[in-house]
């Protein structure tokens, strides 16, 4: 049994969208069950308090009654009762037979489209991000319903209207389409209140961040510092120095350096939003800071990432001057593994790369990996350095690859003699103990 749980539904699942039918068993009434087996049976289940025995005794109630006028009321319980035990399966299952008798309940699509999104957002199968964003598409046009109370409405439309935003950006992010979420993420947003977007609000302006970091034409670096700088405002402690290195790195990418970050965060903590344009002057450009760099620091002593921003990004003399001074020699390759097969990893050293999920170096290995190997190398380990499990190989070729509508400019290179180094291979330094000599007596 698959369990979920989303704090903002749990207020929810006393809510009804289906009145709750006032029944006789032979007289006059709003809805009339004339089977006095079939009445006796929903009595016992709407009296259920037990999730668990409410759950058993309304399936058996529709297996034995599938076309009771009463199935409405039934299935709207059932969603209830499967989301109060975590059941998400159960819990799509009674939604989605909900929504067959009744296609615009709101809370139906709510919950349908929470358990889609969890999976959209485990494995990213197109199909199941889509289904869920079309879900979602339809929830953000339903009407309240006559018999539903404003006060109610508002309640679920308020939790459940942000939920859809963020399902149709997260299928949007999947496919790429960065305008598409930079769209609904906003969206999302501006519904919440100052508090909220603090708490609840807090991991989909990170998402906002990154759709606005990603490289290609709708990047909007100045909109990415700002929402990073928001979520690092508000983050727990333990995860500032997660959100720090991708802050200081697109502010350092547009600025030059990181004098008046510290104002951009003062400025983001007092709104979500900026009022009006983001005052940060745009640095020299990378050919002009990548030529004023390597003027003055040793080439040899850049890291990994900084040398290929050079041959991604320099002028065609500079590149081809640092790559004079890099051919022939072995590095390590810190960085996300991206594509492996047993002759070659691929990885994402740079921030742009990690982002992007594309590989700038590519290392062709001098032995095949084994089969253990091959089961730790794969898509999003993360080679470090020392002690851990290494990647190093020797610089081989380069070449710069153009800008497109998607990714920025950058570099592929390619090593040669590769090899894996794992961490229990590694062998600690020698320790050399004193010798204690015994005084003669």
């Amino acid at each position: 049994m698959k369990k979920f749980v989303f704090a903002s539904m749990l207020a929810l699942a006393s809510m009804t969208l289906v009145t709750a039918p006032k029944l006789q068993a032979q007289d006059a009434g709003q809805i009339t069950i004339k089977d006095p087996a079939e009445f006796n049976a929903y009595q016992m289940f709407s009296t259920q308090t037990d999730p668990k025995q409410k759950i058993a005794s309304g399936e058996s109630f529709l297996k034995t009654y599938p076309q009771s006028v009463v199935k409405n009321a039934v299935l709207n319980d059932l969603v209830d009762a499967y989301q109060a035990t975590g059941d998400a399966d159960g819990t799509l299952s009674a939604s989605s037979r909900l929504l067959q008798v009744d296609p615009n309940n709101l809370k139906a699509i709510l919950f349908s489209v929470l358990v889609k999104k969890g999976q959209c957002g485990k494995a990213s199968d197109q199909q199941t991000c889509d289904d869920a964003a079309a879900l979602a598409q339809k929830g953000l046009q339903v009407t309240k319903p006559a018999s539903t109370a404003d006060a109610d409405w508002q309640k679920l439309t308020h939790a459940a209207f942000p939920i859809f935003h963020s399902t149709i950006a997260l299928d949007d992010g999947v496919k790429k389409d960065w305008k598409g979420a930079q769209t609904e993420y906003t969206a999302e947003l501006k519904m919440f209140d100052d508090d909220e977007s603090k708490k609840q609000g807090l991991g989909d302006t990170l998402l906002l961040a990154q759709a606005y970091s990603q490289p290609g034409s709708t990047q909007d670096l100045k909109q990415a510092i700002w929402f990073y700088s928001r979520v690092w405002d508000f983050a727990p402690a333990q995860y500032k120095a997660q959100i720090e290195p991708k802050l200081e790195y697109y502010y350092k990418k547009f600025h030059g350096g990181l004098d008046g970050l510290d104002a951009i965060k003062q400025q983001a903590q007092a709104s979500l939003f900026p009022a009006g344009d983001i005052k940060i002057d745009p640095a020299k450009s990378p050919a002009e800071q990548i030529h004023d760099l390597l003027a003055s620091t040793d080439p040899n002593t850049l890291a990994l990432a900084d040398k290929e921003t050079v041959l991604a990004m320099g002028s065609k003399e500079d590149a081809d001057k640092l790559w004079a001074l890099l051919q022939g020699k072995q590095t390590q390759v810190p960085g996300i593994v991206i594509a492996a097969t047993a002759d070659q990893v691929q990885v994402a050293v740079t921030q742009d790369a990690k982002d992007a999920k594309v590989a700038d170096f590519i290392v062709n290995l001098k032995k095949p990996l084994t089969d253990a190997e091959q089961k730790i190398v794969v898509p999003g380990f993360e080679f470090k350095t020392a002690p851990d499990a290494e990647l190093v190989g020797t610089y081989d070729t380069y070449q710069q690859v153009p800008a497109t509508d998607k990714t920025s400019q950058s570099a592929s290179i390619v090593l040669k003699e590769g090899e894996f180094v794992a961490a229990e291979k590694k062998k600690p330094a020698a320790v050399h103990h004193p010798v204690h000599h015994t005084a003669a007596h």
